[in-house]
């Protein structure tokens, strides 16, 4: 299948205020091995939205929103915010009569963002945070979801956070078309809700709790932070601990998922292939 052009724009929104991260190198290496791979001009530029306030505009194919630190509700009506919901705004305007549609990612923090924004389901802080290797759950929308189709069931990924999604409306996801494609691990010694991990918002809008950019890399070298580990043994125990670093060395754990799931996110925008399998 050929690309419908061979020069492509990305736009990397810069959500992370700052803050050191992995998730923004991850995303750049993505980028640039997938335009290596498929031999493509994928032009990529980076805005910092909370900070500087830089906002791209819509002369980009594909627009990714990373996570970030920090509260998805304590920014509600700040500037920076209503312009980002405006850029959001005017990419679902566009997408509503333009031929050549516009692809969005949102991970992590602009997912919660997201939701909080068009009120789909209570986003809370959890009991405790989480952070580690886990695993997620196809839903029966996300068994037929293209992005996914390459995953297995269940499939591996990085969680960072100390938010959640639970307690959708679904008059108010039925009413915009949105689909729930995966949810948190099952529990069964915790009576509480599962969150929502992975929502289709949209034919061009794709949103995730966790992080799908990242890789082994990044992620040994906070499990090797001390305040991380400590985190995660009193959380999870010390055997779920040393079981999340042998994962790193899986290929087909979160390298799995780092290596399908951007590059078919890609592959849906450049070579247009169909969300349903």
């Amino acid at each position: 299948m050929r690309p419908t052009k061979q020069h492509w724009k990305v736009a990397v929104l810069d959500m992370y205020e700052q803050v050191p991260n992995e998730g923004m190198r991850c995303i750049r290496e993505i980028l640039t091995s997938y335009a290596r791979i498929h031999a493509l001009q994928l032009e990529f530029h980076e805005y910092e939205v909370r900070v500087q306030q830089q906002l791209p505009d819509l002369s980009y194919d594909i627009y990714i929103s990373t996570g970030g630190p920090g509260s998805p509700l304590d920014s509600e009506g700040s500037e920076w915010e209503q312009r980002y919901f405006r850029l959001m705004e005017d990419i679902s305007e566009w997408n509503e009569t333009a031929i050549d549609k516009k692809q969005l990612l949102l991970i992590c923090h602009s997912f919660q963002l997201m939701c909080r924004y068009l009120g789909l389901g209570n986003v809370c802080r959890r009991r405790s945070p989480a952070f580690g290797v886990f695993p997620v759950h196809k839903t029966t929308a996300g068994e037929q979801e293209q992005v996914f189709s390459e995953l297995p069931e269940p499939y591996y990924i990085v969680d960072s956070r100390n938010w959640q999604v639970i307690e959708l409306d679904h008059q108010k996801m039925d009413a915009i078309g949105a689909q729930v494609l995966a949810i948190e691990k099952e529990r069964p010694h915790v009576p509480l809700e599962r969150a929502t991990m992975a929502i289709r918002f949209s034919d061009y809008c794709l949103g995730t709790q966790f992080h799908p950019e990242a890789d082994a890399t990044g992620m040994r070298m906070y499990l090797l932070q001390q305040e991380k580990k400590n985190q995660v043994i009193t959380n999870y125990g010390a055997e779920k601990y040393h079981s999340m670093l042998e994962h790193l060395s899986d290929p087909d754990k979160i390298m799995l998922t780092h290596d399908a799931f951007i590059p078919a996110f890609l592959d849906n925008a450049i070579f247009k292939r169909p969300l349903l399998q």
